[in-house]
């Protein structure tokens, strides 16, 4: 093969297109979020896209819960003169010990209560509502 039989064939392979990708090929997927880049804030079913839903306002502090509820029955315990064991508690909410414990320190907060907390001569503890 001569110089003049490779250009000219080199010719006829150019005027047909070389068959090799484009240099920029569309994209099929759309952009993918970096890793443990946080997720964005999703809208609640039936809100209007581009509003964010904002939090219902927070209850006043002295806000008493329903009547009928475990946290009103500890509270009626509690504020009775003698207050109430830990283990009256338990018994009458079905609740284990850390529960009693947590709910009545939430309650001292959220209620804005002075419980007292002692123990008895038996070595149980109680709880009363300090005056």
């Amino acid at each position: 093969m001569t110089n003049a039989e490779t250009t000219e064939q080199a010719a006829a392979v150019a005027e047909q297109g070389a068959h090799v990708a484009p240099e920029n090929a569309p994209s099929k997927k759309g952009a993918s979020r970096k890793k443990n880049a946080p997720k964005a804030k999703k809208t609640a079913k039936g809100a209007k896209p581009g509003k964010v839903a904002t939090a219902a306002k927070k209850t006043t502090k002295s806000a008493a819960p329903r009547a009928e509820s475990k946290g009103a029955k500890i509270l009626d315990m509690i504020r009775r003169a003698k207050g109430a064991t830990l283990a009256e508690i338990m018994k009458a909410t079905e609740w284990q010990a850390h529960s009693v414990r947590g709910f009545i320190s939430t309650a001292q907060k959220k209620h804005d209560l002075k419980i007292e907390s002692s123990k008895n001569d038996a070595g149980d503890r109680v709880y009363t509502i300090a005056k």
